[in-house]
């Protein structure tokens, strides 16, 4: 029976959330003073409800990346308006389109010249369920440019300045936004090639493969890392059901009839933006453990098959990096390839 409710909670909103086996709230996040995170897709949706909890918990500094500038007012409108102007000014805003490599890595470095520190990083910003696109800066399935392969550039790019703030002896952090819906990847999926990537699927087959590679990039990521820098903690969450610009209009651009199902049928039932924000701010401040997969509000769940082959993760890693190197070359790799996790 308690199975039954867990899943009730971690995927639905108000009183069933109440019914996790194991209980986590934001007002249990710890005080950040003196924390530096970094937050893409912070200026709305699970994103800003990361954002504001941040904010509340006093961080020092905290980076947003998201696409839309108005968007991003609304936010520091609202931000200002609640907590004043002091609390304001930590929030700062640098616009990302995370599938544009070329940029996505300019961010990055743009992060870093403002800070000596990160402990914290969100990678949030994605592609909800939506028909196959190719990204246009480098012909790539959206889903996956956006919701993985730019979060792989932007993470790499940003390992130096969280691999400094682990070595000076602090608890670091990443967490990727994956889904329950990882276990719609197709069947036949096996990251081998870019015209596997830009099959097209369908867009929940689609969505549930980016989520997929999110999932194993977290788990791999942590594998590659806790020999050296053990204090820095990689993991993947689950948000459950909420209620944001995905699931009330994003969807319908996929399923213009069926969407409705989505948007208007389960709208009683989503989380809000901060119930969907739990189980990512667990993740981000509490968690003690890194190669998980945490669902609302703390509950850590195996996953699909899919999601704990290592061999699998390891191909999708080799072909990001080969295919993240060719498509921005010579800006990546004349560089230096950016993937190397040591």
């Amino acid at each position: 029976m308690q199975t039954i409710k867990n899943t009730i909670a971690e995927n639905f909103g108000g009183p069933a959330h109440e019914l996790a086996e194991h209980k986590f709230e934001l007002d249990q996040v710890p005080d950040l003073s003196g924390k530096v995170a970094v937050v893409t897709g912070g200026s709305e949706g699970i994103g800003f409800g990361c954002t504001h909890t941040l904010l509340s918990k006093n961080i020092s500094k905290l980076f947003v990346t998201s696409l839309r500038k108005e968007v991003a007012d609304d936010a520091l409108a609202a931000i200002e308006e609640e907590f004043g102007p002091e609390k304001r000014k930590r929030f700062i805003w640098i616009q990302c389109d995370l599938s544009d490599w070329e940029q996505t890595a300019k961010v990055a470095a743009e992060i870093a010249s403002q800070t000596d520190r990160i402990d914290i990083l969100i990678n949030n910003a994605g592609r909800g369920i939506m028909s196959r696109q190719l990204a246009p800066t480098n012909g790539i399935d959206q889903h996956m440019a956006t919701n993985h392969m730019g979060h792989v550039v932007l993470t790499s790019h940003l390992l130096p300045t969280l691999k400094k703030t682990a070595d000076a002896g602090n608890t670091v952090r990443i967490v990727n936004l994956s889904s329950n819906v990882h276990s719609s990847a197709p069947s036949d999926t096996e990251f081998a090639s870019i015209e596997e990537l830009n099959k097209d699927y369908g867009p929940n087959a689609l969505y549930g493969r980016s989520k997929l590679a999110n999932l194993l990039h977290a788990k791999w990521l942590n594998e590659h890392l806790k020999s050296t820098h053990p204090n820095i903690l990689v993991n993947a969450t689950h948000p459950g059901v909420v209620d944001t610009a995905q699931t009330n209009v994003h969807i319908h651009e996929a399923y213009p009839l069926l969407g409705y199902g989505m948007s208007i049928g389960l709208k009683p039932f989503r989380k809000d933006q901060f119930q969907g924000a739990v189980s990512t701010m667990y993740a981000a401040t509490v968690a003690t453990k890194g190669g998980q997969f945490i669902t609302p509000p703390c509950i850590v769940e195996k996953g699909s098959d899919k999601a704990n082959d290592m061999q699998l993760a390891d191909r999708l890693m080799k072909l990001t990096a080969e295919v993240v190197e060719k498509k921005t070359r010579p800006e990546s790799s004349a560089k230096g390839c950016p993937f190397k996790e040591d």
